[in-house]
């Protein structure tokens, strides 16, 4: 597969569809995951030409990073690969704790790269800001492993804006990952320009808020997880943003695409997005996020979906 871009002003080169892997080997997040189910969809999305692979310390935790780690050395494509991770938080009991401390930043690093079974780490992201640590020197950390090719890129995640800028004082971070889909757009108004600006590459997760941006609801859709609480899918909200997908359902429908396909392939005609990393439970979902780049919208489609969106 040649479609590849550059992320931001780094040198990684990737798929503009990368893979989120929180499903797997992340069992405090989803309950009863099986651990080969996710090891295969992994193997699937590296056969099939996608090499940007994004997962967390948190997921897990540890564990998504060791089963990655683990199919990875199994395709022998180690050097093909861009495997982003992210730092933190820790856990004291059952109490999550943020923590930018340069000391533990490194001592983490490290038990990160032993869990992926690799000596580099494409990129490295400060999963959540601490409220002591001042963010330019949590970045100066990561900014010294890079020097010592631990890590070849530094991001930052679930940063605010007035963060990003102060963490970024040096001009170190390459990549930002933070909430964005059509439903939440909230990131436009001051995160984009500025990213823009510093050539900062924007990496949105929920792409699909939850499954709702991916046509798989009806009104009659019950939900008994996460989702019940979600703003998104609360009474009249929810029967308005099904009306939204169906617009996008009928561009959809011309191009003989799916109303996912579409909204992925929306976001990668935004400047500041080089790449998604929509999450998969099975191979076949692999397959279906990489058909997102069979789709071409046209300028009238993506100012049309960008107005049922206002």
């Amino acid at each position: 597969m040649t479609n590849r871009v550059k992320l931001g002003k780094s040198d990684l080169v990737v798929n503009p569809i990368g893979l989120g892997t929180n499903a797997v080997g992340g069992h405090n997040l989803y309950p009863n995951l099986d651990e080969e189910t996710g090891k295969e969809l992994v193997h699937t999305a590296i056969n099939n030409g996608l090499n940007f692979l994004d997962t967390a310390f948190l997921y897990g935790p540890g564990r998504s990073e060791e089963l990655l780690g683990e199919v990875v050395k199994e395709s022998g494509k180690r050097s093909e690969l861009v495997l982003a991770t992210k730092i933190g938080p820790k856990f004291v009991g059952n109490e999550m704790v943020m923590d930018n401390n340069p000391s533990f930043l490194k001592e983490e690093v490290e038990k990160s790269l032993e869990r992926l079974q690799t000596d580099y780490i494409d990129l490295m992201y400060l999963h959540y800001p601490d409220e002591n640590t001042p963010k330019a020197e949590a970045v100066g950390a990561l900014y010294e492993l890079k020097q010592e090719g631990k890590i070849r890129v530094i991001g930052l995640s679930n940063f605010s804006p007035e963060q990003v800028k102060d963490a970024n004082q040096d001009g170190y971070v390459d990549v930002f990952q933070g909430e964005y889909n059509l439903l939440n757009r909230e990131a436009e108004k001051e995160l984009f320009p500025y990213l823009e600006q510093q050539n900062i590459s924007f990496v949105p997760y929920f792409p699909l808020a939850s499954g709702l941006l991916a046509g798989k609801y009806n009104k009659d859709s019950k939900f008994d997880d996460f989702r019940k609480g979600l703003p998104y899918f609360q009474g009249e909200a929810f029967l308005e943003n099904l009306e939204k997908v169906d617009k996008i359902r009928s561009i959809a429908n011309t191009k003989e695409a799916e109303v996912a396909h579409v909204v992925l392939a929306w976001y990668l005609t935004r400047d500041v997005i080089d790449a998604i990393i929509p999450g998969a439970k099975r191979s076949d979902q692999v397959l279906s996020n990489l058909k997102t780049l069979d789709v071409k919208l046209t300028q009238a489609e993506i100012d049309e979906i960008d107005q049922i969106f206002a």
